[in-house]
């Protein structure tokens, strides 16, 4: 019975916060770029600071129409936007916050089960701009299938990069096996990860298949009312999930410079919410990268780098042996 509560328990935390954390990423960006570019409508909605500008939107999209097109593949159409946002759920029952066993479920080979269910979510955006009958949505379904297929691999590499260093694949025994003097040679592999995974959440400046000066807005140019808002949900989610996998991965996780063992899910927390700062910071940085500078980047500069990554690994797993 206790081991039943104790499972239930988890799930429940899982769930709260995969429901509460990107929402909270949603307003935040709001209010960064307001202030970055002086964008003064988030600012005024409910009075102080704008906020009830999530709880406006959040109406707005309700109070819709939902349509789905005359000729578009009606239930590919209508399940699209739970395939992207509904595997997120999944990995963050894998992510650990902290010491003793705080993870909703350790697996052994979790490296590898967060990065296959992350790739399960892009297929959300190719269902989607193929079930749309829109030429524009097609374009941006193909456009999203070319950037996962280049990304995929400089990620799965500099992953593999920490794994070996810490001999093991499971995220709790990376975190528990890391050291403060793995950042300066994991850094590479850490940048090519984030990297990596911001292009494979199409955020700027990787957002080619949403390019609105091109195919308005991609693979969810049809998509109205609640069905957007959970696309909306699932980039949100997926950044909550990259950061917190960059934290653990490369930045130690739940370590921080007091060694409380008791605050360690707030060091998690603090890295992450910093690392969430860095993805919007980046969306009012830069423009987006045209599509062949988008794969050359991926082809020509992250995967060596990924691969160097590996190499320093290795000689310095031997010499320290």
């Amino acid at each position: 019975m206790s081991d039943a509560l104790d499972i239930a328990l988890r799930l429940v935390a899982v769930f709260a916060v995969f429901l509460v954390f990107p929402l909270v990423i949603g307003q935040t960006e709001h209010k960064v770029m307001a202030h970055m570019q002086g964008r003064l409508g988030p600012m005024y909605a409910g009075g102080f600071h704008g906020w009830a500008q999530l709880v406006a939107d959040g109406v707005k999209f309700a109070q819709k129409e939902d349509i789905v097109p005359a000729g578009a593949d009606r239930r590919i159409f209508q399940l699209a936007p739970a395939v992207a946002l509904l595997p997120y759920l999944l990995v963050l029952v894998a992510i650990p916050i902290g010491p003793h066993n705080a993870v909703g479920q350790a697996l052994d080979a979790g490296i590898f089960f967060v990065l296959a269910v992350m790739g399960v979510g892009v297929l959300g955006s190719l269902m989607a701009g193929w079930a749309s009958a829109n030429k524009f949505s097609l374009l941006g379904g193909l456009r999203t299938a070319a950037q996962l297929l280049a990304y995929e691999l400089p990620m799965l590499l500099a992953a593999a990069s920490v794994a070996m260093a810490a001999g093991t694949l499971s995220l709790p025994g990376i975190v528990e096996a890391f050291h403060w003097w793995w950042v300066p040679w994991q850094i590479v592999g850490g940048v090519v990860f984030f990297t990596a995974g911001l292009a494979e959440l199409q955020r700027p400046p990787f957002d080619m298949p949403v390019a609105d000066s091109e195919i308005i807005f991609g693979a969810y140019t049809e998509y109205t009312g609640l069905r957007f808002a959970l696309f909306l949900l699932a980039e949100y989610a997926g950044i909550v999930v990259l950061c917190a996998l960059t934290s653990v991965l490369f930045l130690g996780g739940w370590h921080g410079p007091f060694g409380a063992d008791g605050l360690g899910w707030l060091w998690t927390l603090l890295k992450t919410v910093v690392l969430a700062f860095g993805v919007i910071w980046l969306r009012v940085t830069y423009p987006r990268l045209r599509e062949d500078q988008l794969q050359k980047l991926a082809w020509t500069v992250l995967i060596p780098l990924a691969l160097a990554q590996i190499a320093l690994t290795g000689v310095v797993k031997v010499v320290i042996s």
